[in-house]
């Protein structure tokens, strides 16, 4: 998980890039077989199925020019894209949590198949309410993932179409292929009555195709990562075939102990709240090969937010705590020290100062 140093090569154009599930808008067609078909795949699939935990066999693809591309993840909070990223990836580097607005950052996350090298690229959900300094910030996130891309996944909730989608797809440009990744369909009990939703939606933009799926089915993100192939361009790889995120051990450290808080004060603690890494350390152990000491402090804007994160005698901060350390000794193969303090920092979400001081963009 070495993070990237150097600069990636200039993009190319994925040459003759084509949709084997729809047809494109530009080319005028509007024949209903596409629909045909795709209803008939969507009452086959399976209920439930493997989960993505269980991943899919790797495809054994012909040797030949390598590919590489940049594929962004986009859609309002909550419809699911770090499950969707981290199903792609193969590994958890992006955390989830029920709480809307649990990415912050522009995650990358890598995966290889064959000869082809998939850079997905998870954004935070774009709000459209609460307009402090902190949102702000979010959105220029999406708005920097999403300009300089080869292909678009634009997620939504299999069935729903709200005014957070449309914000977001207005904000995905024309000159670059964008994908409809319908998903949850695994909560959708009649899947063919999504027909004349998928048409509607065809509609709207003229999607590249419409990808009706569970991130939980390895079979569904197996398939889609097939289509997300045919649209990236020959070229070297940017990472090396060993790595999963251009982001810091230190970087995940800081989100792992941040989802593990939204997940124990579920929706008593304002999303505002966030982790910063005061210290981190590595050191040659005498039993074990490696050891990192972890310091960080959570920030909260009210005494009272911080009466919640430590809970009854400090038992709900111990929990934090204990959960974190062994998420990361899992993911860092090593042992893990770490120390949790609480600080009321009240209005920082609203202060762009702190907010960058906090290392958001």
């Amino acid at each position: 998980m070495k993070p990237l140093t150097s600069t990636p090569p200039k993009r190319q154009k994925a040459a003759g890039a084509k949709s084997t599930s729809m047809p494109s808008k530009a080319s005028g067609e509007r024949s209903e077989d596409w629909l045909t078909q795709l209803s008939q795949e969507l009452i086959k699939a399976p209920e439930g199925g493997d989960k993505a935990s269980e991943q899919a066999e790797p495809d054994e693809s012909p040797k030949g020019p390598q590919k590489a591309g940049l594929v962004a993840i986009v859609g309002r909070p909550n419809v699911g894209k770090s499950t969707l990223m981290n199903a792609l990836v193969g590994q958890k580097i992006s955390i989830t949590s029920s709480k809307a607005q649990t990415t912050r950052h522009r995650i990358t996350g890598i995966r290889n198949e064959g000869q082809t090298q998939l850079i997905f690229v998870d954004t935070p959900g774009f709000q459209t309410h609460h307009n402090n300094a902190l949102n702000r910030s979010l959105n220029k996130t999406v708005l920097g993932a999403v300009s300089d891309v080869d292909l678009i996944l634009f997620v939504l909730e299999a069935g729903h179409f709200y005014p957070g989608d449309a914000k977001v797809l207005s904000l995905l440009k024309s000159n670059c292929p964008v994908i409809l990744v319908a998903n949850k369909i695994d909560h959708i009990t009649h899947k063919e009555e999504l027909m004349p939703w998928l048409k509607e939606m065809q509609d709207k933009h003229g999607f590249e195709a419409l990808f009706p799926m569970s991130a939980k089915n390895a079979k569904d993100v197996a398939r889609l990562i097939k289509l997300c192939d045919t649209h990236l361009p020959e070229q070297a790889w940017w990472y090396n075939n060993d790595e999963l995120t251009d982001r810091s051990e230190r970087f995940l450290a800081s989100e792992i102990i941040r989802e593990k808080l939204f997940r124990l004060t579920g929706d008593e603690l304002p999303y505002t709240s966030t982790v910063i890494i005061d210290r981190f350390e590595e050191e040659a152990g005498k039993t074990v090969s490696r050891m990192v000491k972890i310091a960080a402090t959570i920030v909260v804007e009210r005494e009272g937010h911080k009466a919640m994160v430590i809970g009854e005698k400090g038992e709900k901060l111990k929990r934090m705590g204990t959960e974190a350390r062994h998420e990361l000794e899992h993911l860092m193969q090593a042992k893990v020290f770490l120390e949790l303090w609480v600080k009321v920092r009240s209005g920082w979400a609203d202060d762009e100062a702190r907010v960058r001081s906090f290392g958001y963009e």
